[in-house]
């Protein structure tokens, strides 16, 4: 009678630390809906990738990077105000004197005070070369998608440049080397910056791109295989 009691009780106190550990679980998940954001150190390596941050009315970027980096990288992030409004001072811990890179959409914002929407991608990254400042934002057409196994997908590159004007315009990366999950491939961007890739098996894959003669702010692409 006494070892039943033992094995109830026992019995309950597992049931009980599994539902604790359930409601810990869930409750501490967040709920969204969400801004993504992806940052690369001074050495181009991307060290958060199309992260969730929890979204909320009145985000600016500047927030959204604060609070990736408090769950991140905490104390890896400051900002200040400067002649040129609102800008940063520190990116994953790197204080390089502001040369640092923000889009959002694959597009420059106004400052680091814009507003973000639901579903917004904040791309920020430390410059590379702090001397000619020759990095280059570059981006494939979409950071997610999805393709069958051995259908061929089509992945397009581009960068972010200027007119004869100086006015901001994109324009295709041609020459770029495709990595899948770091290992090189055989693939190259064409003149229209598009390069055709097939995945055999199922599985999640990353897609980067590197140029030999431009210092490319490194792209990618999270590619689902079903």
């Amino acid at each position: 009678m006494k070892n039943t009691k033992r094995i109830i009780s026992l019995a309950l106190a597992c049931l009980m630390l599994a539902l604790s550990a359930l409601c810990f679980a869930s409750c501490g998940e967040a709920k969204g809906p969400f801004v993504y954001v992806t940052v690369a150190d001074e050495n181009g390596e991307i060290v958060a990738r199309y992260e969730k941050v929890e979204f909320a009315d009145g985000m600016t970027v500047d927030s959204a990077l604060s609070a990736l980096h408090a769950e991140k990288c905490e104390g890896g992030y400051a900002s200040a105000e400067s002649a040129y409004g609102l800008s940063m001072t520190k990116l994953w811990g790197m204080e390089n004197g502001g040369s640092y890179g923000y889009y959002v959409n694959n597009a420059s914002p106004a400052s680091l005070a814009d507003t973000l929407t639901e579903g917004d991608h904040v791309y920020a990254f430390v410059y590379t070369d702090t001397e000619a400042f020759s990095d280059t934002y570059s981006f494939f057409a979409s950071p997610a998608a999805e393709v069958e196994a051995g259908e061929s997908l089509v992945l397009t590159l581009s960068c972010a440049g200027y007119d004869a004007n100086w006015a901001p315009v994109t324009l295709p990366v041609e020459g770029a080397k495709i990595s899948v999950d770091g290992a090189a491939t055989t693939h190259t961007t064409d003149a229209e910056g598009k390069a055709l890739l097939t995945f055999e098996k199922k599985g999640t894959y990353v897609v980067t791109a590197a140029h030999e003669s431009k210092n490319l702010v490194t792209p990618f692409v999270i590619v689902t295989v079903k």
